[in-house]
């Protein structure tokens, strides 16, 4: 049989040349009648993509209603027993515009690279404001507004709290309405909340930064009142955690809708590249967020206000309110494009034609309720749609994969920076940016790699199931490289004792008798670094009398130390602020393994979520990767960075103290911090290395008889729709 070659018009798809289909069984008299009069009842073939049904007659504008072969009076009268079926889109718009306002310039961009476009700003945005401007402020805002750890933890979790309470009713609902609209008001609430978080700088006065003697040399300590009031301004923390609910209500439709809007608009085969970018610009989010709110911290809140302390003041706080700004308003100006786009584009109807069923196939059949094109309308079907799902085994432990992979992702950026900034003996924003070098190639170029290699391979679902394994366990290997560490840098009173003897019982002595007499505070915590390459707590644990500023790179150094090693030109040694330099010759390969880690965990996040699109029916995708991100934040986004914290906090050497109450860890003991890394990436990576084995071994495709046709099409539509039933004879032309 002749390949048929298709043509899409707004009308549906559409064959614009007449095409020779054989009957399957012939009887006598019978043979081929018109296209456009076969129906649902003519028992032609099975649906080709998961109850998709066809117009009952045909549109007489509609050209596809012509004779695929020429017909007689008899033959019209005889049903086709095997045939295709095809979906009349008749009477449906689908113009880009708001309501009756669809001028022609706004059509080019109703294309599926366009909705790409306006949904890789709308992620974009999304990471910057919710990963990447909040984690760079978070610090800022306690400071300003005078809140505790874990009243900043409850505003980072609202996004979550948010987001798990409506991903149920937003993908079941929303899969099956109008996504763009969906998406366009999620992104309006998602402008609203960013608008609603810098509220607060403008509602509360001037910030005064209170001036404190000098503190850090030998004899000028002095201690800050540890009793104060509670200040009224931390009641503005449920104005923060109402404006990251809003933030965690609008995403919602992103990462379902948005993914699932993708996948019904193009072919099935670059639906993986698509999602790929999607996810690519979701993730250079976050590293734009940290670059452009670090700038905006060196900014003094109180713009063109004069005032004395720099940045690297511990009273400094910078302005963390203009990044909101902006990703507000840029967020409710790419929701009116959004808003514009029709419920599906001009020529998906070819798509979802020539998609081919990957669904897990049920044993009690119920996986067929699912193609009813009535089915998830309503209330009433939200129990059986979530009973299909639980009943798929493919599906629950793809879910459970993606959870653990989900822990471990959170972990490693939670506490990705600081594993490097206790290894290598780095400030805070050397390990950000060492992590970032590595998380942006690694991260982003794993996410693209990964849509990649399922395109250019054409993966089925389970040669995708098969790759996400091998990316487990090639990342589990790579994690054995955590059993190296860098030696801690010795620090006097923590590691070693002033006079160099170890210490004894392993307790922490910060006194020694060169700074008895100087009334060391432990409050202040200002690290610095010996000539004699030893770390001291402060300049007064150093004993350190003076301090004078280098004019070559404005660090502090301190003179007159009497702990630190006497030189050769004076009688005490000098010190300057900061850490030491650490001289491991394990850096470089610790990185190179730690980015195979990041790449190819990052690696099989796509074929993972192309393969939850396709191990369920059509019409409960979007439903299902709701569900999915319900399991994926409540047993690995929300618990992964606590169960990280907890195992990385046993490895501390040295405790903040506020005031007699522990406060956060200064020093960590990096042998032990390795370790209890290393266990805990064992554990996830196991535990997804197995759920990936299980999800393969469980799955159960469609037989070969029922699939409708290669979903590998061309991009002008020409596919094969022959469907190879064991009734067509052998010898026939097909």
């Amino acid at each position: 049989m002749a390949m048929p070659q298709n043509s899409t018009r707004e009308n549906g798809f559409c064959f614009t040349q007449p095409l020779d289909f054989s009957c399957a069984s012939p009887r006598a008299g019978e043979a081929c009648r018109p296209f456009g009069a076969m129906s649902a009842s003519d028992g032609c073939g099975t649906p080709l993509s998961n109850g998709i049904t066809s117009s009952g007659a045909p549109s007489p504008s509609d050209s596809c209603a012509r004779p695929l072969c020429t017909p007689t009076r008899a033959e019209e009268e005889t049903p086709f027993e095997e045939g295709i079926k095809y979906v009349s889109a008749e009477g449906e718009d689908l113009a880009c515009g708001w309501g009756g306002f669809t001028p022609g310039c706004l059509q080019l961009c109703n294309t599926s690279k366009g909705v790409l476009f306006f949904l890789c700003v709308a992620s974009f945005l999304q990471g910057m404001t919710v990963n990447g401007f909040i984690n760079t402020v978070i610090t800022s805002i306690e400071r300003r507004f005078d809140l505790r750890s874990y009243q900043s933890g409850l505003i980072a979790s609202s996004y979550d709290i948010a987001a798990c309470v409506c991903l149920t009713f937003v993908s079941y609902f929303g899969g099956n309405g109008h996504k763009p609209r969906w998406l366009g008001w999620g992104m309006l609430l998602m402008g609203l909340g960013s608008l609603l978080f810098a509220l607060p700088h403008f509602t509360t006065g001037q910030y005064e930064a209170r001036s404190a003697a000098q503190v850090g040399v030998c004899g000028g300590n002095q201690s800050l009142p540890c009793s104060q009031a509670a200040s009224s301004l931390s009641g503005y923390r449920f104005v923060f955690m109402l404006g990251q609910f809003l933030h965690g209500v609008g995403a919602t439709p992103l990462y379902t809708l948005g993914v699932t809007y993708l996948d019904e608009n193009v072919k099935t085969s670059y639906s993986p590249v698509y999602i790929a970018v999607f996810y690519t610009a979701a993730i250079l989010g976050p590293a734009a967020g940290y670059l452009v709110g670090g700038m905006f911290l060196n900014i003094y809140t109180e713009i063109g206000r004069e005032i004395d302390i720099t940045p690297e003041n511990t009273l400094w706080v910078g302005a963390w309110w203009i990044g909101f700004l902006g990703a507000g308003a840029a967020s409710l100006l790419i929701s009116i494009p959004i808003l514009g786009y029709p419920q599906r584009l001009p020529g998906s109807q070819r798509y979802i034609v020539m998609r081919v069923s990957e669904a897990h196939q049920l044993k009690d059949g119920s996986h067929l309720k699912a193609s009813d094109p009535d089915f998830g309308k309503t209330v009433k079907d939200l129990p059986r749609s979530v009973l299909l799902l639980l009943k798929n085994p493919t599906f629950i432990f793809l879910c459970l994969a993606g959870a653990t992979e989900a822990t471990l992702i959170a972990g490693m950026s939670t506490f990705g920076p600081k594993f490097l900034e206790s290894q290598f003996s780095l400030s805070a924003s050397e390990a950000a940016t060492f992590f970032g070098y590595l998380v942006v190639p690694a991260g982003g170029g794993g996410t693209f790699l990964g849509g990649f290699l399922v395109n250019k391979f054409k993966l089925r679902c389970s040669g995708i199931i098969k790759l996400c394994l091998f990316c487990t366990v090639f990342s589990l290997l790579a994690i054995f490289v955590f059993f190296i560490h860098c030696p801690n840098m010795p620090m006097a009173g923590v590691t070693q004792m002033y006079d160099g003897s170890a210490l004894p019982g392993g307790h922490l002595n910060l006194t020694g008798a060169c700074n008895a007499q100087c009334g060391c505070l432990q409050e202040t915590y200002s690290p610095v670094c010996g000539t004699d390459d030893i770390m001291y707590y402060s300049p007064c644990h150093a004993g350190c009398k003076r301090v004078s500023e280098n004019p070559r790179n404005g660090k502090k150094v301190y003179h007159e130390c009497s702990c630190v090693g006497k030189t050769l030109l004076s009688g005490f040694g000098k010190a300057v602020a900061g850490k030491c330099t650490s001289s491991c010759d394990k850096k470089p390969l610790l990185l190179c393994f730690m980015f195979m880690v990041i790449l190819f965990t990052f690696l099989s996040s796509i074929p993972a979520l192309t393969a939850t699109l396709r191990c369920v029916s059509d019409r409960q995708r979007s439903f299902a990767l709701g569900i999915q991100w319900i399991v994926v934040r409540t047993l690995g986004g929300i618990p992964g960075p606590i169960a990280f914290g907890s195992m990385i906090d046993k490895s501390c050497l040295l405790w903040q103290d506020q005031c007699g109450e522990q406060g956060s860890c200064y020093i960590y003991q990096n042998s032990a911090m390795s370790r209890y890394t290393l266990v805990a990436g064992l554990v996830y990576k196991v535990l997804g290395t197995t759920f990936f084995i299980v999800a393969c071994l469980l799955y159960k495709p469609p037989p070969a008889e029922s699939a409708p046709g290669s979903s590998d099409a061309s991009e002008n539509g020409t596919s094969d729709l022959q469907e190879h039933k064991p009734s067509l004879p052998a010898e026939e032309d097909i």
